[in-house]
């Protein structure tokens, strides 16, 4: 464990050789450049990492795979499965780590201490979906491991547009806050709103391609989220082949819930299912809006099956 600690320092201390790309001129990357060269002043980075080892053996260490994300396309279900396999170990809150600077400023032995105990035989899990999204995150994920295996849990574009939307909604709800309808989200001006945040995260193929400037393609594995929402079992059979995990998850952890609508888990006779905000019914949206979304999302489909090599059965 203690090799593998100071492997990652290692990696960090050392000159990154990062792949060629465009050169970006933003300011999101020269803050990205900036902070990380601060990150790599602090002594706690560039000599050692306190080892918080348990008494029983086990410790907290530097994630061996994250998934990066995307909002709203059943990560949170994916590390629920996922974690069915006893040789992994999740951290059970989003850590945003790589896309919030107040965190990122707070050093690799900050995040390290966000991560569960783990035994030496086992694979450290974190989940945050901003992380796909973010133009700085791929290179400081990067800074910090080379060969960081990634998962990334995909939707239908249209539907994670109103997946994304029904949460901030019943968010609003929660607080007794008024919320604005979907239609004034989408529409604006007679036309399909470009500027609503919720329609940007689903253009996959702009986000993908920022992380293969640092990683290749056979490092992210995608999982489809909705044969993950219809059959899990085949979904998280292929992130055990990817992890190179032994096969230890079975169908038989999975049964569908007809009172909620979904698929929960079964672990040594305990049964299980998400909480309640998950799987919640999507607004009614006139079939001409919605017609028109999904027809926006075409080419940008098209390109990112491209992109990957693989197409998926979306709208």
């Amino acid at each position: 464990m203690a090799a593998f600690l100071l492997g990652a320092v290692f990696l960090i201390v050392q000159p990154q050789i990062v792949p060629s790309r465009p050169a970006i001129n933003s300011k999101a990357e020269t803050t990205s450049q900036s902070v990380q060269r601060e990150l790599l002043k602090k002594p706690s980075q560039k000599n050692y990492f306190k080892e918080n080892v348990h008494s029983n053996g086990s410790c907290q260490q530097l994630p061996h795979t994250i998934i990066i994300g995307v909002r709203k396309g059943g990560t949170r279900a994916l590390l629920e499965m996922l974690s069915l396999h006893p040789d992994i170990a999740a951290a059970e809150s989003e850590v945003h780590f790589f896309d919030w600077e107040d965190h990122y400023r707070n050093g690799l032995q900050w995040y390290i201490n966000q991560m569960p105990f783990s035994y030496p035989h086992q694979i450290t899990v974190e989940k945050t979906p901003a992380y796909f999204t973010s133009l700085k995150v791929p290179e400081r994920v990067y800074n910090m491991n080379q060969s960081m295996r990634l998962l990334l849990i995909l939707r239908d574009p249209s539907e994670r547009v109103l997946s994304d939307y029904t949460q901030v909604f019943y968010n609003h709800m929660q607080k007794h806050k008024p919320y604005p309808s979907i239609e004034q989200f989408l529409i604006k001006d007679g036309e399909l709103n470009l500027d609503y945040k919720a329609i940007n995260r689903s253009l996959y193929y702009i986000h993908m391609q920022n992380w293969l400037k640092y990683f290749p393609l056979d490092h992210i594995h995608i999982v489809d989220g909705d044969k993950l929402i219809k059959d899990p079992f085949p979904e998280i059979e292929k992130v055990e082949r990817f992890l190179k995990l032994s096969p230890q998850i079975n169908a038989s952890n999975f049964y569908f819930n007809k009172t909620k609508g979904f698929y929960c888990l079964r672990d040594s006779g305990r049964e299980r299912c998400l909480h309640e905000s998950k799987g919640r019914a999507h607004p009614q949206v006139d079939t001409r809006l919605l017609e028109k979304l999904q027809e926006y999302f075409h080419e940008p489909n098209k390109k990112f099956f491209e992109l990957v090599g693989r197409t998926f059965d979306w709208h």
